[in-house]
């Protein structure tokens, strides 16, 4: 891998992917009725303990 696809996946542009990504599947889950996965959480800077206490 080159070192310039590396700072592309690890910087701005990655997270901001990321960020996007998580948000995605986060609501999707919450609509569905189903807890979300803690790594999406964790993305969005929710911890996975405290959405337990989210209600609709």
């Amino acid at each position: 891998m080159s070192s310039y696809s590396k700072s592309i996946r690890e910087g701005f542009f990655g997270r901001a992917f990321a960020v996007i990504g998580a948000a995605n599947a986060v609501s999707a889950a919450f609509e569905a009725g189903r807890r979300p996965k803690p790594r999406d959480l964790k993305v969005l800077g929710i911890a996975p303990d405290a959405f337990d206490h989210f209600g609709r």
